[in-house]
């Protein structure tokens, strides 16, 4: 089944999507559905997988295959007729792997069209506490003098922190 990540903006979802797909597949297919009349355009004829298909390999410039090729719906928010899509793809072509990502996709209302229900699997993405950061970006000595609460060493290091931060 195709996967929808949901979460606020600026969390990382797209990083997330491309890094994923760079590491695990041959291919990334990479469609943002932000601003981009020819998608609106081929999503609203119909939903028939094998022409979406042929269309998105014309956007993307090469063949998208199964397996081999991660499929990235980005800013799927945008085009609600690319959402519904995911449920025909995940019935007549489950062959081929999908994520795909926006903001406001719980709050996202748009009439007329319908929602992938139990034809999708999600996953939510938050952002980085602040501690959390600190071991991604390598900074386990800033971090052990804030846990430790060692107000004198923070001083100190008040500009690099606030840096970090």
């Amino acid at each position: 089944m195709p996967l929808i990540i949901k979460g606020a903006r600026q969390v990382g979802k797209t990083w997330l999507m491309q890094e994923f797909g760079k590491t695990q597949y041959e291919k990334v297919a990479y469609i943002s559905f932000d601003s981009n009349p020819r998608l609106d355009t081929l999503f609203q004829k119909d939903l028939n997988v094998k022409r979406l298909l042929d269309g998105l390999n014309i956007e993307v410039g090469f063949n998208i295959t199964p397996k081999d090729t991660l499929i990235i719906f980005d800013e799927i928010q945008e085009n609600p007729l690319a959402l519904t899509s995911l449920k025909y793809f995940s019935e007549n072509v489950p062959e081929y792997d999908i994520v795909a990502a926006g903001s406001l996709l719980g709050v996202a209302h748009h009439k007329g069209t319908g929602f992938p229900v139990g034809k999708v699997e999600y996953l939510n993405l938050y952002p980085l506490s602040f501690k959390e950061f600190l071991l991604a970006m390598d900074e386990k000595q800033i971090l052990e003098i804030i846990d430790k609460n060692d107000f004198e060493m923070q001083k100190v290091f008040k500009e690099k922190i606030i840096d970090l931060l």
